[in-house]
C-alpha cells in the first residue's frame, strides 16, 4: 500500500502548495487549477503510476475531484475545463474508489478552530458550502465510485466504515482477477 497526498506528495507538489500561503492571498482560481495540475500530473507520473505498475494499492488524500470541488464550484471555474485538464494531467489514471467524508461546512469550520488554518481553510463558509454541494454531486454522479461517509459520526465508527469501503473493494478486485 502505497499512502499519498496533493498537492504535497511529491517535492514539486510541495513547492506549489507553498505558492498558496502569500501574504498576498491565494492565486486566482484559474492559476489554483493550472498550479494544481501541474502537481497532480508529477504525483501521477512519480508517485501513483509507478506503484500501480507494481501492483501496489494507492491510497491519496485528494486527487482529481479536489480541483472540481474547489476551483470549479468553489472557485466558479468551468467544470468541462477542470475536467479536460484532469483528464490530460493525470493520463487516464483514475481511482477505483473514492470516499468523501461529508461534514456540514460549519461543523467542519468549527473543528478546525484553534490551528493554523491554510489558504482555503481561511475562505468563508459560503465558499466551503459550494466545495462541499461540488464534492455531493461528483457522489450523485459517479455512485458506482464514490462513496459518501458520515463525518459527524464518531472517529471508531468512521473508521470502521472507512476499512469496510475498502475491504469490499479489495474483495471485488481480487474476485474479478479470480483469486
Amino acid at each position: 500500500v502505497v499512502l499519498t497526498s496533493e498537492p504535497d506528495g511529491t517535492r514539486l507538489g510541495s513547492a506549489i502548495r507553498g505558492l498558496f500561503e502569500q501574504e498576498s492571498g491565494p492565486p486566482t482560481p484559474l492559476t489554483q487549477t493550472f498550479l494544481f495540475m501541474a502537481a497532480r500530473q508529477q504525483h501521477v507520473t512519480e508517485i501513483i503510476r509507478p506503484a500501480l505498475q507494481r501492483g501496489a494499492v494507492v491510497v491519496s488524500d485528494r486527487y482529481a475531484d479536489a480541483t472540481l470541488a474547489y476551483q470549479g464550484w468553489g472557485g466558479g471555474m468551468d467544470l468541462e475545463t477542470i475536467r479536460d485538464l484532469n483528464a490530460l494531467a493525470t493520463g487516464g489514471v483514475t481511482p477505483d474508489l473514492t470516499l468523501l467524508l461529508d461534514l456540514d461546512p460549519a461543523a467542519g469550520m468549527s473543528r478546525i478552530g484553534g490551528r493554523d488554518l491554510d489558504a482555503f481553510e481561511k475562505m468563508d463558509l459560503a465558499f466551503h458550502r459550494r466545495v462541499r454541494e461540488g464534492y455531493l454531486e461528483i457522489a450523485r454522479a459517479e455512485k458506482n465510485r464514490v462513496g459518501v461517509l458520515d463525518a459527524a459520526r464518531d472517529a471508531a465508527t468512521l473508521h470502521a466504515d472507512v476499512t469496510r469501503a475498502v475491504e469490499e473493494l479489495l474483495e471485488r478486485r481480487g474476485a474479478s482477477r479470480g483469486a
